[in-house]
């Protein structure tokens, strides 16, 4: 967290007489005196549990005008609504626009907006799809505009959102109002690119510790499925309920859950392809106690608040430590003990190898898109883009994305179109495809940091921690290896670069240190993702310099 910082007496006596906090939790009233006093954007990551939702609610009653939050799940705003609204906060409450309100509530909701009888409105990105609703927006002349689970807008994050990369343009046609972006978990590219993509200026970038001391970590090898699927029904015996499964694929997702089942645990299977009404019924079981473990694809994710989680279990390996971090933040958020646990099987790499391999985009499919766009009479959505092409609507996002950073194509809320008065040329094709492989290469990096993790003979919450950016010495205690015995405290003052030193390779281009381990370093380059180097190659051939 943020160190020593002087707080306004007009931030605590609010906090105190409209919210009852008796004091601010650390980073709360930084990012709170950025927004109000400086009027910065911020991008805000602090941890699960450390009062994200009090930055913009006090913030928000402080600043003229009304506040827009952008929320990516119902649940998550009915949360937040019943929030406010229970603490009567300053007079003026809040409200939610989503498909399951009725036409007549969002046009009371908009025209409290606009009147200045509402201070909060709650909105899921792909409300700003509709015209009508930016409008209205505009018309209320928002000062405060929240992102809440801003990872969503990265293509690096674990729950990127195509409607989310279009925020950036709904805040410059709102005047770019102050703006503050919130996150659990977010690694130096995936901060970078939230940044980038909402056009934040000059932003006040608050980064709170990572660490969650009460989850012990811990990884099984295997090389069997047979032996990890008994060692996988061994934990749940032994754990305490309730906890999480994670699983790479659906079928594996049933398999388990049936299994389980046969075993007399109160267990259920949840991924994408069953029904939005079972999958809300198996989450409400498992919100109120009446399940013990839940089999999942990523798919249960966003909006799963149950503070007593005892375990996750990881059955299989994830793409990277940005989505395996934020899986197992997952447990214990009432601070009480919880552990975290990967079952990791070398072969399962071949999967996620395939997946971080596929998107590459081909040239003649990104002239195609070109010359649709240049036909279209005004923005056209991926969808009907993918409907007229023999791509996927996923491919023709990440093409649009791609075609967008090289300055070709603009993407709002209505959809994409061609830069007014640009020139189709080969370059503008080759750059856009270029920057593709950028990202297939690093995606490839990020999987062979989570393979180093699951491999590493150090201290996993070190390894996790210099990931994200923050320093940690070990040994931690609460890890495997370090219970074990067999880690050893590094002497970071013989280092031949320090930890989150700025560095140029004489290939690669600049990087960042986030690691050591024995004789090995890694850098997280900006072109070719993470390396790991040998230091004594490196201190004599001269392959780093300080930036």
């Amino acid at each position: 967290m943020p160190g020593a910082f002087r707080v306004s007496e007009e931030i605590i006596q609010l906090a105190r007489d409209r919210f009852g906090f008796e004091e601010l939790r650390p980073g709360q009233a930084e990012a709170i005196e950025a927004l109000v006093a400086s009027r910065r954007d911020v991008l805000a990551v602090y941890p699960t549990g450390s009062g994200k939702s009090a930055i913009y609610q006090i913030a928000g009653l402080m600043l003229p005008g009304a506040t827009v939050v952008i929320s990516p799940l119902i649940a998550l705003q009915r949360d937040q609504v019943e929030s406010i609204n229970a603490r009567e906060v300053g007079g003026r409450d809040a409200a939610v626009v989503n498909s399951h309100r009725s036409s007549r509530a969002r046009d009371e909701a908009f025209e409290r907006l606009r009147c200045g009888d509402l201070e909060f409105l709650f909105l899921a990105p792909e409300q700003l799809a509709n015209p009508d609703t930016l409008a209205r927006l505009q018309a209320a002349d928002p000062t405060l505009f929240v992102i809440d689970e801003a990872h969503c807008i990265s293509e690096w994050g674990h729950d990127f959102r195509p409607d989310y990369s279009r925020l950036g343009t709904v805040i410059e046609r709102l005047g770019h109002p102050v703006t503050l972006a919130l996150t659990a978990t977010a690694s130096p590219p995936v901060r970078d690119e939230i940044v980038e993509r909402l056009g934040m200026r000059d932003p006040s970038i608050l980064v709170g510790g990572f660490d969650r001391p009460n989850i012990s970590l811990s990884v099984r090898r295997f090389d069997h499925d047979r032996s990890r699927c008994e060692a996988l029904h061994d934990l749940i015996r032994a754990a305490a309920p309730p906890g999480i499964v994670y699983c790479a694929t659906r079928r594996d997702t049933e398999e388990i859950a049936l299994e389980l089942e046969a075993r007399g645990v109160r267990a259920a299977a949840y991924h994408a392809g069953l029904s939005a009404s079972i999958r809300d019924e198996i989450q409400a079981r498992f919100m109120d106690d009446k399940l013990d473990v839940v089999v999942a694809t990523i798919a249960f994710g966003m909006g799963i608040d149950k503070p007593d989680v005892r375990f996750i279990v990881h059955h299989s390996i994830s793409e990277s430590l940005d989505a395996y971090y934020q899986e197992i933040g997952r447990a214990g958020r009432n601070g009480e003990p919880a552990k975290a646990t990967l079952l990791y099987a070398p072969d399962d790499l071949n999967l996620r190898r395939f997946q971080a391999a596929s998107g590459k985009l081909a040239e003649e499919d990104v002239r195609a898109l070109l010359r649709r766009l240049k036909r279209a009479n005004g923005p056209v959505t991926a969808g009907e883009l993918a409907g007229k092409t023999e791509l996927s609507t996923g491919m023709v996002e990440r093409a649009l994305s791609r075609l967008a950073d090289v300055g070709a194509v603009t993407l709002d809320s209505a959809g994409a179109r061609l830069v007014d008065g640009l020139k189709t040329s080969k370059s503008i094709v080759a750059n856009a495809v270029a920057l593709q492989d950028r990202h297939r290469t690093v995606a490839r990096t990020r999987l062979e940091m989570m393979r180093q993790y699951a491999d590493t003979q150090g201290c996993r919450r070190a390894f996790i921690l210099g990931y994200f950016g923050e320093v940690f010495e070990p040994p931690c205690g609460a890890c495997d290896n370090c219970l074990a015995g067999l880690t050893e405290q590094e002497p970071l003052a013989d280092l031949p670069f320090p930890l989150q030193a700025s560095v140029v390779h004489v290939s690669w281009g600049a990087g960042q240190v986030v690691r050591y381990e024995g004789e090995s370093m890694t850098v997280l380059f900006d072109d070719a993702g993470y390396r790991t180097l040998s230091i004594p190659l490196v201190v004599e051939n001269r392959l780093l310099t300080v930036a």
